[in-house]
């Protein structure tokens, strides 16, 4: 078996394969964990791509050791010009480089089957490389001056915590390592002036890193020139990236909606929940309907927008569209709805209102006065409950509900105490008008009752049919 320099060219290839595979592997593993689910975006496939780096970096740097603990003992101090120094170096880049782009063709080719918003961002995919030959440069750096057989193991382990301390750890951090900020938001987008940035800062560093060595074991001044030049570049790298404003401001996005009866609004890139975003919120939407808090368009707003919207719109949050994903933006937005009443009476009846207009059990609370109002509430027709929504709106979302609201007499359980009044006959609550249905269980709505009203009320308040999507 030929040896080349302490190590066979059959091992190396091998080795060489198995490499590939591996990180392939670890690569496409890594790269789905990180996708947000749902969410069909080319640049959500960017950020995977690159966060992968956690996983097949050290990988990688731990290979790049292992050559490089095999050449430092075969060359037994021999002298090497610069070519025969790099060349090893520069196979396994080769080697690692060939890993990152299969796994971004098999990212690509999975995800290509379906419409994706947004754009493939180059920049981004030559970070994400970049970043892996810095991986390896690191390894092979630390194989070569600690040439043990444990090496190629401290080599993974010391970038795996290098690396996530800098993303996780000081806030400069994450711009100087091969990473990008987590989770992905697509109303942000990315920015590609960073990923040149950054790559420049990358391939700068590993360059000067490499030569550095280099000119260490061959003795060349050309190399150490060489290895300053690229100094410089690193540190135009890191000057641009600390210098560059960060975007503060959500991208513009032409919404992808859908009519159900409502509008429904997301990110291209989150359509595909529109159906079961829509199926919620019809829920909500008809039994708010004629109250202050009524709607007709639902949109997603990035969390951190503030913007106020218009009337008859509601903004909401999605982050993904894993398994409930609607059932969260709905119990998010219903909870917002109202003022939290903490270690208050106030909090149960809050809890009711709440409860029904998710469309969940009515709980019977702490208190013998939230039972029999949940109740009372239980004894009501939806239309009758938006009804008497439409009264005591401000109530519940002032955090002002109490017993008189439902029927009763405060500390009694009484069906036949009138609304609005308290202990001793006194008015406590706001003194509903004729016709309401602010009554007993069972009751019905006097003929002189007011009814919300709305272009799309008459398939909720009437029993009709839910129409069917229209795309």
């Amino acid at each position: 078996m030929r040896e080349h320099r302490g190590v066979s060219r059959e091992e190396l290839q091998q080795s060489g394969l198995m490499a590939v595979a591996i990180l392939l592997v670890l690569g496409v593993v890594a790269a789905w964990s990180v996708l947000v689910p749902g969410v069909s975006a080319w640049e959500n496939i960017v950020v995977a791509v690159i966060g992968s780096l956690r996983l097949t970096g050290p990988v990688a740097a731990a290979f790049a050791a292992w050559v490089a603990v095999r050449r430092r003992r075969g060359t037994r101090g021999r002298s090497m010009t610069p070519w025969q120094a790099v060349r090893a170096p520069l196979a396994i880049l080769v080697v690692t480089g060939g890993a990152f782009t299969a796994t971004v063709v098999v990212l690509a080719v999975r995800i290509m089957v379906t419409e994706q918003a947004g754009r493939l961002l180059p920049s981004g995919l030559v970070m994400g490389a970049a970043g892996l030959a810095l991986y390896v440069v690191i390894g092979w750096v630390i194989g070569w001056l600690l040439p043990w057989t444990i090496t190629p193991v401290l080599a993974g382990l010391g970038c795996y915590s290098l690396f996530t301390w800098l993303c996780q750890g000081p806030a400069w951090g994450d711009r100087l390592a091969p990473a990008t900020r987590e989770p992905y938001d697509p109303f942000q987008g990315l920015n590609a002036a960073a990923f040149t940035d950054q790559t420049l800062w990358l391939v700068g560093i590993s360059a000067a890193l490499l030569l550095g060595w280099a000119a260490v074991v061959t003795r060349q001044a050309l190399v150490l020139a060489a290895a300053l030049i690229a100094v410089l570049a690193a540190g135009t790298g890191m000057a641009r990236l600390f210098t560059e404003q960060q975007p503060v401001s959500a991208q513009q996005v032409v919404y992808s909606c859908q009519e159900w009866p409502i509008m429904v609004c997301v990110h291209p890139g989150m359509r595909a929940g529109l159906p079961d975003l829509g199926s919620e919120f019809i829920k909500i939407a008809s039994r708010l309907a004629g109250t202050p808090g009524e709607f007709s368009r639902v949109e997603q707003h990035p969390r951190r927008d503030t913007t106020p919207v218009a009337a008859g719109v509601i903004a909401i949050h999605v982050d993904d569209l894993a398994a409930g994903f609607a059932e969260k933006a709905a119990d998010e937005f219903v909870d917002g709805l109202a003022a939290r009443c903490d270690a208050t009476p106030a909090e149960g009846y809050r809890d009711i209102v709440a409860a029904w207009l998710r469309g969940e059990p009515l709980p019977g609370g702490p208190l013998p006065e939230h039972r029999y109002a949940a109740a009372w509430f239980s004894g009501l027709t939806d239309v009758q409950r938006r009804d008497w929504l439409r009264l005591y709106y401000t109530d519940f979302t002032g955090c002002r509900l109490q017993s008189s609201h439902f029927g009763g007499q405060s500390g009694q359980t009484s069906q036949t105490g009138q609304a609005g009044q308290g202990a001793g006959g006194a008015s406590t609550g706001p003194e509903p008008p004729p016709g309401t249905v602010h009554q007993a269980p069972g009751g019905t709505p006097s003929p002189g009752a007011s009814v919300p009203g709305g272009p799309w009320r008459a398939p909720f308040a009437e029993g009709g049919a839910l129409p069917s999507p229209r795309g």
